[in-house]
Formats: structure tokens, C-alpha cells, sequence
């Protein structure tokens, strides 16, 4: 038989029917209120793909290092399009559909049951697909959807890193009758973080997958599980509810307003709710995450499974823990979040969600700061975080550049990290796997204490198995580190780099909250040109002798427009490729005239180490133009060293009539040439798996580039995010680059890969 009804199952039968099944039969037969289901058993999807001939493909596909995201990707999708576009077998679609008969013809849940999940350890919670008002005619593809959604890119990595083989795991499909809840959430029978004996419920109007996505903020009640007292009542504004829609969809829809502020359960269910937990705890003899919904006056139990979270206790004295530890839905996952690790480390503190710039002066010492995307204004209260949570971001995006450079483990692009993590609650984020777990966590850094920070060194923090050696290798490639921010300086002068590749000006500007036309308003000429000095000055002071490569303005649209002026700023689909870096340069010589005014005053001063770099050139006549300004500026291009950001493909192509312009260095900046070349956003997380600096495209491009200005005596360089890439340190030695600037974090790497790659060319050039 291919399907089994819950009368028929139990705890013992986690290896035909899965976790979530094993854990609803038990409950059925110990006499709680759970609705009437069958399962399609987990031997009926190893049968299928056995039988079907997909299993080989479908393992050696997903055989990868869950590390590389685009290979993790490259093997989510083809693991899911093998069985998705692969037939169910007769037998198991008479059975089914027979099945669904036999119960009724109503709309149903249908709900992932693998075998390795729910379990005391590890509980692989949300790993799989749930589709709820399922009918007849769709039931096939969405048991076919859940057997795929075992092989999601989040499923592939948390099997990996929880040691489970990806053969040893099948998975079993719960069709269970849908109940049309009127409320509905979910209850911990005991504190999720520390065991107290303290029952949480969250409930919102409607059906349960709006509590458990994070769609609404739930209504929050804390009981005394001894004296059955309710203890507190968080009412919140409930905006949103899912409900079944007309076609049988579950869609969302507005609360009614006489609703959005009601308290969704009293006292009664409450009491209701208590009794449950109790009975599903003593049942099972551990605390439990359980599921519910009430529908026509009858309390419904729809899944229940072990709190993990518990073996790891947080006090909530000092560690900024609510009383009713900001539990949400997924409390019982090991792992709440997870997102792209950008900034190497591992910290613990206490959230701080910001939604807003006047929200930043809530951020302590020591606290994890959680937003939807950061801006240069964020950075004073980054420096006072442990650590950094972004909704959206890549590798190259303005949290992951910053955080990097102040030492600040961050993860970004988790999508609903502001909608999820709540103020106070006790986290720890891994910057390197892009996680983030609730509660302290061994071997994470907590700042909270003492308030001075503790970011692991570069060398610590180091990939290879053996650790660089600290002292500095002579190599004749010059490597040099990119900084951000003028606070960073200290920092990036203790790598030993060989100078500064890239100083962006940007971040001083922004910081001011206003943009330069607001700024030069409200404060005169005289004070945005001392902004610009006194940030570009202490940079090049910590290296003097050493050259600073500093870049003129370069900030899109999107940008300024959240700045003080930013009302005048113009409102472009896609900022990247919009008004920005030269041409915005060019089309306000006003504005660019009191930047190169700050350049000059440098020279003045006697920071002759200052170099000048002009963004996002596209042709010799944006250089000659911007030639021409410096001149006017009172800068001679003959003296000093300037040069151009090759960004772009145009300039690539052109660099011949940008070498006979009279530059003197054109550096990469990789985060754009790649974006441009292969028209992929790089703060886009839909087309992330694309971004490849590596690309041959962008690869040829670069080494025409190379080529061409050794051929001008023009020096070369690379200040992108991918200059701490081996491959591409390797790539651009072998070429002949002059310079390579690399993140903070990644200075001492390079200078080793540096090394190493000069040796073997050294090598085969004797032999």
C-alpha cells in the first residue's frame, strides 16, 4: 500500500512515514483533537524514484560543497526539475486520489513528513514544502512538489552541516483535512529559550501560515503553567490574515478593522490551549513547539514536535531578553535564519531591530543590529554592534563592504530578518555559513559585557587549513586594502598593505545625512571641503609614505534620496546604471569643483601619497573633461597620480584612448564590470547565483584591459570584492596586473597567494 491512515501509525514508524506523520499519528491515537489525515508513505517516494530510473541523477546532482552557493543552487534545481517533470506511477495515483476519496471531498493540507526531521536534536523544521487548501485535481503535483522540496538549497545545506546523507533521508506526504481556521498559532508548552515552566502562545486571526512565515506580527500571551495565570498580553496590530480564497487559494487578505486591534483568544481558550500543551507534553515527556487552530468553537491540533532550543539556556538578566523571549513560530529550529555570510566571525547580543534612521540610537554595545538594508548613516551604530543581520544584500552590498572592514561578523540578504527577530531577543550570528541561531552559542563573541570589541583577526578568520605566517611576504605584485571609512584606517594600516587601493568618498559625504547641495546650503563651501579633507586625511596620514587611492563621489540616486535635499534627488527604475559616479561629477562641476578643491588642500597640507581616481568612466572624453576641471582646481595632472575605476565594458574596450588621456593606473572595480558584462544586479538575491567575477567574459575583459596599459606604461590594479578570490589573484599575477587591493579581512591571504603565484612564474621561467 502506498498510503496509510493515522490510525494505522505511530512514534515507532518514523522510517515509513516521517517525523511530522509518526508525530500526528501518535497524537491521534493517544485521543487529542487532531484531524483526520493519511499519509503517502516515504517507501512510496523511494519506490518512485528507484522505479522511475531518476535516483543516480537525482544524488549525484545534489553531491556538492553547500558552501558554493551557485553550486548549491545549480543542484537544488536540477534535483527538483528530475522529479518534478518525472511521471507518478498508476498504482500510486490510484491510491491517492482513492485515499482522498474515502475522506471527503473537501480541501486539504498537504504537509513534507521526512525522516530526519522532528527530532530531539535537530529538528528540521520549515525544511519542506506545506500547501494548504489543496483539491482533488492539484493533490498529485503537490505531493510531487513536497517530494521536491527535499531538495531546496536550504534543505541540501542544513542536511550537510547536521551530517545527514542526502540517500539516507526520504520523505513521506501528510493529506490532511483543512481546517478553515478562524485563529490560529502556535504554543510552546515551556520557555523556548531557557525551560522555564512558562507556556507562550501566539495567535493571529485566520489560517496558521501567517504566524509561522512572520506575514503578521501575532498577539503574544505568557502563562504560569503552575498556577495557570495568564502572566502577560501583548495585543498587536494585526494587519494582515490568510484565508481561503475563492478558487481554494490561500490568499491574504486586510483584517477588519474592528479586529486588527482585538485580542484574538480569551481567557477560556487560553485555559483550552493550556490543557492541550499539557496532555501533548506528558504524552511525549518533553517540552513541545505545537500548532493549532480553532475553527466553529472546536480546538484543532495540526503538528507538534521537541523544542531544541532548550539545551542552550540564556539568563535573561543581561542579555536583553524579554519575559516572554520574543517566541515566534519557528522558535524550535536550530537555525532561524539563514542568509549570505559576508563578514566573517561568529557574535552573540541582543537584537535591535531599525526600521528607521531614528531608531539607531537604540543600538548598544554589543547588540545585533537587524534591518532591511544599510546606508552610510548606519555606520557610527555598526561600529558599536557585535554583529549585523540585513532582510536584503549581497556580498558586495554597502553592510558587507563596511562590515568586513570594521571586523563585524554580518549576514545578509535573509529577506525577513526585520520581520522575524525581535527587540531584545538573544541571537548568534555566523558570518561565515550566513546563519543565525537563537540564543548564546558556544565559540560566538559576546560584547554585551565589557563593550570593547573582540572581531577575530584576519589570520584567525584565515580559510586554508595552515594558518599564514605573520610575517609580511615580499612580493613583487603590490598588495594593497580597500577602505570604506575613515574609522577603518587604524585597522587597515596594521595589515601591512602596500597602500590603499580604494578610499571611497562617498561614505564621508553620506554620513552627513545631508546631501552635498543640502550640506553646502546649510553649512557653507568652506565646511564640505573640510569633511572631505579631514576623512581622506586621516587615512592617508596611518599610511604615509604609502599611496592612498581615494575615489571621487560615486553614490546612486536611491541613495542621496533618503538623504536631508534628497526631495530634489531624481527618482530612477534602476540607480545602478543611472546618475552616478563621473557623469553625475560632470553634470555638477559645481559640486565636483569643491571635491577637487578638498584634493588640492591635501596636496597642500603635503599628502603627496594622495592619489586621485575618477568612477564609472565610460569613455576618453569623460577623463578629458574631468582633466580639465582638475586643472581649473589648481591640481596639475602632470604631478600628481590620477586614474580611472574600469567599471564598465565601454571603458574596457576603450582603454587605449583612456591610456592616451594621460592616466596614470586603471583599476577594476569588479563589482560593477561583472554586473554590467552579464546583466546581473548585484543586490538582487533573485539572480545572486549569477554573479561570477569569474566569468570568462569578465576574465577576457581584464586581461585586454591589463595588456593594453603595459603596453602605455599605465599601471594596473583591482580594488573589486574579487581580489580576495585565489582564482582571481592567480589570474591577474599570471597577467601581469600591478597592484591587487583586497578587503581587510583578506590582505594577509593574498599577500600569500601573491607570493606563491610569483614563485611558480619565477619557477617555469628558469626551467
Amino acid at each position: 500500500m502506498h498510503t496509510l491512515w493515522l490510525a494505522e501509525i505511530g512514534a515507532d514508524d518514523l522510517d515509513r512515514v516521517g517525523g511530522k506523520a509518526a508525530s500526528l499519528g501518535e497524537l491521534a491515537g493517544a485521543g487529542l483533537p487532531v484531524p483526520s489525515a493519511f499519509v503517502v508513505s516515504a517507501g512510496t517516494y523511494r519506490a518512485f524514484i528507484e522505479d522511475t530510473g531518476i535516483e543516480a541523477a537525482l544524488f549525484d546532482a545534489v553531491d556538492v560543497d553547500s558552501d558554493d552557493s551557485a553550486a548549491l543552487a545549480g543542484a537544488a534545481e536540477r534535483a527538483q526539475e528530475l522529479i518534478l517533470e518525472t511521471e507518478v506511477p498508476t498504482a500510486v495515483r490510484e491510491d491517492v486520489l482513492s485515499a482522498y476519496d474515502e475522506m471527503g471531498d473537501g480541501p486539504v493540507a498537504v504537509r513534507s513528513s521526512a525522516t530526519a526531521e522532528d527530532l530531539p536534536d535537530a529538528s528540521f523544521a520549515g525544511q519542506q514544502d506545506t500547501y494548504l487548501n489543496v483539491e482533488r485535481a492539484d493533490l498529485l503535483d503537490r505531493v510531487k512538489e513536497c517530494w521536491a522540496s527535499l531538495f531546496t538549497q536550504r534543505a541540501i545545506y542544513y542536511r550537510n552541516e547536521q551530517g545527514f546523507a542526502h540517500d539516507a533521508v526520504d520523505i513521506a506526504v501528510v493529506v490532511q483535512e483543512m481546517v478553515d481556521a478562524e485563529k490560529s498559532g502556535v504554543l510552546f508548552t515551556s520557555h523556548p529559550s531557557t525551560g522555564e515552566p512558562t507556556a507562550i502562545v501566539e495567535a493571529a486571526w485566520g489560517l496558521g501560515e501567517a504566524v509561522v512565515s512572520g506575514t503578521v506580527s501575532p498577539d503574544n500571551y505568557v502563562l504560569d503553567r503552575e498556577s495557570g495565570e495568564v502572566t502577560k498580553v501583548t495585543v498587536a496590530e494585526k494587519r494582515v490574515m490568510c484565508v481561503r480564497g475563492e478558487d481554494g487559494q490561500t490568499v491574504e487578505r486586510s483584517v477588519p478593522d474592528e479586529k486588527r486591534d482585538a485580542q484574538v483568544l480569551d481567557e477560556g481558550e487560553l485555559a483550552r490551549l493550556l490543557e492541550l500543551g499539557e496532555r501533548v507534553e506528558a504524552h511525549y515527556g518533553s517540552p513541545q513547539d505545537v500548532e493549532w487552530a480553532i475553527y466553529d468553537g472546536e480546538l484543532y491540533l495540526l503538528q507538534s514536535r521537541p523544542i531544541t532550543t532548550i539545551d542552550d539556556p540564556v539568563e535573561a538578566a543581561g542579555s536583553g531578553a524579554s519575559a516572554d523571549g520574543g517566541a515566534m513560530a519557528d522558535q524550535s529550529e536550530d537555525v532561524r535564519l539563514s542568509g549570505i555570510g559576508s563578514s566573517p566571525g561568529k557574535a552573540t547580543g541582543a537584537v535591535r531591530v531599525v526600521h528607521k534612521l531614528d531608531n539607531l540610537d537604540k543600538v548598544e554595545q554589543g547588540d545585533i543590529i537587524v534591518t532591511e538594508m544599510t546606508t552610510p548613516d548606519m555606520v557610527p551604530a555598526m561600529k558599536r554592534a557585535a554583529g549585523l543581520v540585513t532582510d536584503q544584500g549581497g556580498m558586495t552590498s554597502h553592510a558587507a563592504i563596511v562590515s568586513r572592514e570594521l571586523g563585524v561578523p554580518a549576514v545578509v540578504g535573509t529577506d525577513d530578518a526585520t520581520d522575524r527577530l525581535r527587540d531584545g531577543q538573544p541571537v548568534t550570528i555566523d558570518g561565515d555559513m550566513g546563519t543565525v541561531q537563537v540564543g548564546k552559542r558556544e565559540g560566538a563573541t559576546d560584547e554585551s559585557g565589557d563593550g570593547t570589541a573582540a572581531a577575530p583577526s584576519a589570520d584567525a578568520r584565515a580559510p586554508t587549513d595552515q594558518q599564514p605566517s605573520p610575517v609580511k611576504p615580499m612580493t613583487g605584485t603590490e598588495v594593497k586594502v580597500n577602505v570604506s571609512i575613515p574609522e577603518a584606517a587604524e585597522r587597515a594600516a596594521a595589515t601591512g598593505a602596500d597602500g590603499v587601493g580604494l578610499l571611497r568618498i562617498e561614505h564621508m559625504i553620506l554620513s552627513t545625512d545631508k546631501t552635498p547641495a543640502r550640506y553646502v546650503e546649510d553649512h557653507g563651501e568652506r565646511a564640505y571641503v573640510d569633511e572631505i579633507v579631514e576623512g581622506v586625511r586621516g587615512v592617508a596620514e596611518a599610511f604615509y609614505p604609502r599611496p592612498v587611492r581615494v575615489r571621487t563621489l560615486d553614490a546612486p540616486s536611491d541613495e542621496f534620496r533618503q538623504l536631508q535635499g534628497g526631495e530634489d534627488e531624481p527618482a530612477e527604475h534602476n540607480p545602478m546604471l543611472g546618475y552616478r559616479g563621473v557623469r553625475r561629477s560632470l553634470d555638477r562641476p559645481e559640486e565636483f569643483e569643491l571635491e577637487l578643491r578638498a584634493f588640492a588642500r591635501l596636496y597642500e597640507l603635503g599628502y603627496d601619497n594622495v592619489e586621485l581616481m575618477l568612477p564609472l568612466v565610460t569613455d576618453a572624453e569623460d577623463v578629458l573633461r574631468a582633466k580639465s576641471l582638475m586643472q581649473e582646481a589648481g591640481i596639475d595632472p602632470e604631478k600628481r597620480d590620477w586614474g580611472v575605476m574600469v567599471e564598465t565594458p565601454a571603458s574596457a574596450l576603450g582603454i587605449e584612448k583612456l591610456c592616451e588621456a594621460g592616466i596614470d593606473f586603471a583599476s577594476f572595480g569588479t563589482n560593477d564590470l561583472t554586473q554590467y558584462t552579464l546583466a546581473v544586479d548585484r543586490n538582487n538575491g533573485n539572480v545572486a547565483d549569477r554573479f561570477d567575477e569569474l566569468h570568462p567574459a569578465v576574465l577576457d575583459l581584464m586581461g585586454r584591459v591589463i595588456a593594453t596599459c603595459r603596453e602605455h606604461g599605465v599601471a594596473t590594479s583591482i580594488c573589486g570584492q574579487a581580489a580576495s578570490k585565489p582564482e582571481m589573484v592567480q589570474f591577474l599575477v599570471d597577467e601581469g596586473v600591478s597592484s591587487i587591493s583586497a578587503n581587510i579581512d583578506a590582505v594577509r591571504d593574498v599577500q600569500h597567494e601573491v607570493k606563491r603565484v610569483e614563485q611558480r612564474l619565477l619557477l617555469e621561467s628558469v626551467r
